[in-house]
């Protein structure tokens, strides 16, 4: 096949080495000041999945150098807040044959995309393994709570398509697995992420860390309580009835596997870079603002996160 990877970080790397390794044709779109490094030394990846490196098909820095090409699969691991500029894009390669996959956080993704491309070439994965960039084109997975899944959110692309995808990333040692629920599991990561990324950031520990310690044990749980008054409200179906179910699996299953983990939003405070905040608890905020269901301490959380990254940035 011939692929596009939008955005060379941690999981863009990850993805375009592993896909390159099995045999595709990828291209990787990536910061200008990575272009020559990556060109010169490839893609490479380490960590719990084993050591690979290859060099990419093409490594370009803007769309418009890839005028007149089309590809059968474009993957999109930029941050949330670039989505709709990032569709925009990209959509003059979109041919009738490309489908798209937005591997990113947070909700809103897929309407932002939809206003350049259409619904049916959309697929969205939810992506729960870590990595960590260790140099331009260079990636570790460090952590893997589950498979990645992928589906169309208004169930547009057929199920024989999506396991034909999900076999393509399998046997480039990617698990993963196609469901019909996918917004099921986009908003169980949502969940997950408004209360690790958020609070991980702000207090600068481990999600083990965040577990362990009660009053942070206490604040995830009413970000969680909330978010389950919200999806109520809203009638939005999840794969949990209620938060304390939900909240089982969170201490029980999701948390031991990525206790060491530090959140990526920690990451790009520390780097001084824009948060995607506004794609996880500001989305909860948002949606409840609409509905008029009271989420306090989300809005706390969102105010503290943007307060943080304001500095930052200053800095």
């Amino acid at each position: 096949m011939k692929i596009l990877v939008i955005g060379l970080g941690a999981l863009g790397t990850v993805y375009a080495c592993l896909l390159s390794l099995s045999g595709h044709e990828v291209t990787g779109l990536s910061r200008p000041a990575s272009i020559a490094r990556i060109k010169e030394k490839g893609v490479k990846v380490s960590g719990i999945w084993g050591d690979y490196n290859t060099k990419l098909s093409n490594v370009v820095a803007n769309v418009s150098e890839l005028e007149q090409q089309t590809f059968d699969m474009i993957i999109i691991t930029v941050k949330s807040f670039v989505t709709e500029e990032i569709a925009r894009d990209i959509a003059p390669v979109v041919g009738d044959k490309t489908f798209v996959f937005l591997l990113q956080n947070g909700y809103g993704n897929f309407e932002a995309a939809a206003e350049s491309i259409r619904e049916d070439k959309l697929l969205l994965g939810r992506v729960i393994f870590g990595a960590e960039t260790l140099a331009p084109g260079e990636s570790k997975v460090t952590v893997i709570a589950d498979d990645v899944m992928i589906g169309s959110p208004k169930n547009l692309i057929i199920p024989e398509v999506l396991e034909e995808f999900a076999e393509i990333f399998r046997k480039a040692l990617i698990p993963t697995k196609a469901s019909l629920d996918i917004m099921k599991y986009i908003w169980g990561k949502i969940i997950y992420n408004s209360a690790l990324n958020s609070l991980g950031s702000i207090f600068e520990v481990s999600y083990g860390e965040l577990a362990r310690e009660s009053v942070t044990r206490d604040l995830m749980n009413k970000i969680i309580e909330e978010i389950f008054d919200v999806l109520r409200a809203r009638n939005i179906p999840m794969f949990w009835p209620d938060a304390e179910t939900y909240l089982a699996d969170f201490y029980e299953k999701l948390i031991p596997p990525t206790s060491a983990h530090h959140a990526s939003m920690l990451q790009d405070i520390r780097n001084g870079r824009r948060t995607e905040i506004e794609a996880l608890n500001g989305a909860v905020l948002k949606l409840a603002q609409e509905s008029r269901v009271p989420v306090p301490v989300n809005e706390v959380i969102v105010a503290m996160v943007k307060a943080k990254e304001s500095f930052s940035l200053r800095d």
